[in-house]
């Protein structure tokens, strides 16, 4: 009943976050191309204070968007602000991380071979990972960023470079992508809370209040905008990351990731630059060659039995089992044959299972001693019935019931 409720929880949370996104990332974008495509207004609107206006063919109509210079001569009585779209999109992500990654923190947030063995320390790592990598955000945007851009770009480059490899030797490979998506993402918000709204409201008071405009600090909220429209194609990657074990579960998963951020983040350039009427496709034409050579260095495991005879997909190594008591032999072949026929198709060296190039969480279940690493994950995967996924190899209540019988004798 528990793990069901748990479920529920996890299907209803990832569609709220996949919705309060859809929304804030689409508002983004929006808004990003709406300034970089406004053109220069008629003297009678400049006259009323208008910097630039736009116009629009969409399925309702014709529409006129302005922008003003600083405000128009009298304010609107619905003034509509941009930022629940973010603050929903966090809480819901916050809540989803929580239910299935903290709350099942054994089966889904420690790795085989992370440096952390708790719950608890995993848990407080997790949280740490991503305030930390926040606060060095902030630490260099609040110093660098305005005056020096591009040293900025470098520092913030090398501090995602850093935040890539730790991930997986804190978590499990799949957990490791999902934590740079989270503190992408967290940094994105913090830009809306800490940086956009105070400067908007500042804006709001000085309007009002008939003051000087501080158009340094709104110069610096459109800077913040800006960094989280770059944010946003990495962050959709590590939200549909735990997909694809042959990414996360790569022996250099750390740098396939860091890749994927700098070359979608690249890419992401093209279209900003579009929108001013700059057209550079060779952004595009480099960002498609980059994804073919990583597509062809993932593919290198894949053509390697075809150079080379690989060992069979099923071969279980048999060296550790001579060493054990004959008394237990058959127990362990029994459990072996289990694995054969329910995992060793994807927790294998060489996967068999189709779009499987790297097992998944870096797991490879063909010997005792990676079975036995992995006990307790392996455990908890099988008795909750989530493994083998969606029992795509039909295992019966009464294999699950002798696998897990096996297992706790080992």
């Amino acid at each position: 009943m528990e793990a069901l409720i748990i479920e529920w929880l996890s299907l209803i949370l990832r569609w709220l976050h996949l919705i309060t996104g859809i929304a804030w990332i689409g508002a983004s974008f929006y808004f990003v191309w709406l300034d970089n495509s406004l053109e220069n207004p008629p003297d009678w609107k400049k006259e009323k204070g208008v910097a630039g206006d736009l116009w629009a063919f969409h399925g309702g109509g014709i529409y006129e968007v302005a922008k003003y210079k600083v405000a128009p001569p009298t304010m609107p009585a619905n003034l509509h602000w941009f930022k629940w779209e973010a603050y929903s999109t966090w809480i819901t992500g916050s809540l989803l991380l929580c239910i299935v990654y903290y709350v099942r923190s054994d089966l889904y947030l420690i790795g085989a071979d992370s440096w952390l063995s708790s719950p608890a320390q995993a848990i407080l790592a997790s949280i740490l990972f991503i305030v930390s990598g926040f606060l060095v955000y902030e630490l260099l945007v609040r110093t660098i960023a305005g005056k020096k851009p591009l040293l900025f770009i470098v520092l913030l480059l090398c501090k995602i470079a850093i935040y890539c490899w730790l991930a997986p030797q804190l978590f499990s490979d799949r957990a490791a992508y999902l934590h740079l998506g989270a503190l992408m993402a967290t940094i994105m918000v913090a830009n809306v809370f800490f940086g956009i709204m105070p400067a908007q409201r500042a804006f709001m008071h000085s309007v009002e209040n008939g003051l000087p405009i501080d158009t340094l600090k709104m110069q610096f909220a459109k800077t913040r905008s800006v960094h989280n429209n770059y944010f946003t194609l990495p962050v959709l990657f590590c939200m549909i990351s735990n997909h694809y074990p042959f990414l996360y579960g790569h022996e250099y998963n750390w740098a396939i990731l860091f890749y994927i951020i700098v070359v979608t983040a690249y890419a992401r350039h093209f279209f900003n630059l579009r929108h001013r009427g700059i057209i550079k496709p060779s952004i595009l034409y480099i960002s498609l060659f980059a994804s073919i050579l990583l597509v062809l260095y993932t593919a290198l495991p894949a053509l390697k039995p075809l150079l080379k005879k690989a060992p069979s997909t099923n071969q279980v190594q048999t060296s550790t089992i001579e060493s054990i008591q004959p008394e237990h032999i058959t127990d362990q072949a029994k459990l072996m044959s289990l694995i054969k026929t329910h995992c060793a198709g994807c927790h294998a060296t060489y996967p068999s299972f189709p779009g499987f190039s790297a097992p998944p969480l870096g797991m490879s279940f063909e010997t005792l001693d990676k079975i036995l690493s992995a006990k307790e994950q392996i455990k908890t995967a099988v008795s909750s019935k989530y493994m083998p996924l969606a029992n795509i190899t039909e295992m019966k209540d009464k294999e699950r019931e002798a696998f897990l019988t096996l297992l706790d004798k080992l």
